[in-house]
This record gives structure tokens, sequence and C-alpha cells, in this order.
């Protein structure tokens, strides 16, 4: 019996690590569900994709809990759900002593950490009916990992993203559906080229979403990507606090919204 195609549902799909991941799962034949903001990106990247009558797009706004809700219910009623990809996230400098990066803080936690369990609450009751193993995929960062000057709020948030899917990991322990999380370290994407500074073991977005798809297929529960960031992210974690602070408080800081 010839097994029907994956069928798998990508958020912040428009651009950077998510279109990546639309181009490798189509590619190996996969039927998908696109959701981002901009409606044109998508009908672009959906045209250009094998198989293009079969992927169904979705222009939402992934802070809009109702609309993503509706869109994730859609996709199931089509085919159900195997893999579940919760790629939309921001990026943006913040300083805790600026008025203004207070509403940055909270954009950059309800897209990157309230938007992720969003994305998956809807697709869980219909994969515990499924008799295929599924997959609910968390994109973290090596950000994540220790707090960086100038980038508490994504810091923060991406260290959250870690925390929540390993509680989910527990929550959905001996179900058909296992819990992923990828902590990229730098990805060439869009939001990378706006950084000011080096970046380490710079990885393409295709090699990246090749070895991505691989850990997903594995049900890795937690993978660094590229291999050499994970390596430094526990060296990272292992400094002591005093040896950490002296090395990074002077450390480039990230671009905060609006600065040239």
């Amino acid at each position: 019996m010839t097994r029907r195609p994956e069928r798998v549902f990508i958020t912040g799909a428009s651009s950077g690590i998510g279109a990546a991941l639309a181009r490798e799962y189509a590619a190996r034949g996969a039927t998908l569900g696109l959701l981002a903001r901009r409606q044109d990106h998508l009908v672009a990247l959906a045209a250009s994709l094998p198989n293009p009558e079969r992927h169904h797009i979705y222009s939402v706004d992934v802070l809009d809990r109702e609309a993503l809700t509706a869109a994730a219910h859609d996709f199931v009623a089509h085919g159900g759900a195997d893999i579940v990809i919760a790629s939309a996230g921001i990026s943006h400098g913040t300083l805790t002593d600026r008025a203004a990066d207070l509403a940055v803080f909270d954009a950059v936690f309800a897209t990157n950490v309230n938007a992720t369990v969003a994305t998956f609450a809807p697709f869980i009751g219909a994969m515990r009916q499924q008799a295929t193993p599924c997959r609910l995929v968390g994109i973290g960062s090596v950000a994540g990992i220790r707090g960086m000057r100038g980038a508490g709020a994504y810091c923060a948030s991406k260290a959250a993203v870690h925390s929540y899917c390993e509680a989910l990991r527990l929550e959905l322990r001996g179900s058909n559906i296992r819990v992923v999380t990828i902590a990229p370290g730098y990805i060439a994407t869009p939001m990378t080229s706006k950084n000011r500074f080096p970046m380490p073991f710079l990885m393409p977005a295709e090699r990246f979403a090749a070895h991505a798809v691989a850990a997903i297929a594995r049900g890795d529960s937690y993978r660094v990507l590229p291999w050499q960031m994970g390596v430094v992210a526990r060296l990272l974690r292992l400094l002591p606090n005093f040896v950490f602070d002296r090395l990074f408080a002077r450390a480039p800081t990230k671009q905060r919204q609006g600065e040239a």
C-alpha cells in the first residue's frame, strides 16, 4: 500500500527558515499548509514549489488566534496534519531602560512564544486520533541558551520556547506525537542580514532546512544547527557567570526597532 504524502503545516512560511523548510518538504513530495501575513509572498512561494495545486495558503497573522485556529482546522479537514512547525518569529534589539522598547518586548513574546502555543493547540486533538506518528516542532534559537546584551526580549523569548517545548514533550509522552525543538544558530535569512556583528558558522537556509527535516523525521527532542553552534552553546552554558559577564559585557548589540 502506497503511503500518502506527508502533510506539513508551517507558520512564518513566507520567508527565511519557514520558506526554506517549505521548499525542502515540497521537494520530498509533502503537501503543505503555508501560513504567513503576506499573501503575495505565499502565492509566489506556492507557485514555485512542486505540485503547487496540492498546497494550501493561509494569509493570517499568527497573533490572530481565531484566524490561526480556523486555518489549522481547515488544513486538518483536508486530510490531517503529520507535522506542524511553528516557525513564525521576530527579532529586535531591546534595552530595558528605553520606554519605547517595552512594547517591543510584548510583540516579541507574543509572536515567538504565545503564537507557538496557539499554533500547536488546535492540532493536538486531531493528531491523537491518527494512527501514524506526528510531530510538533518549535523553532528556538542558540540565543535562548544565554542572555545577550541588548537582546533581552529575543533571548528570553527563545529560552521560553525551549522550556515550553520541553514541558509539552512531557505532556504528550506516550502518545503518537513527538515534540521537537530546533535551535538554529546563525542562518542566512532576511532576519540575520540585519545583524551588525560577526556571525560564526553562518549556515545557508537550504542546508539548514535539509538537516532540520532529518532531525524532525528522527523525532529528535532537541537539535542545534549547525552542530558547531551546539558545541559553542554548551560551552557558553558551562561558563561561570563572572567569566561570561566579563567576556560579553561589551558585545555588539542587536539593532533596535526603528534604528538605521
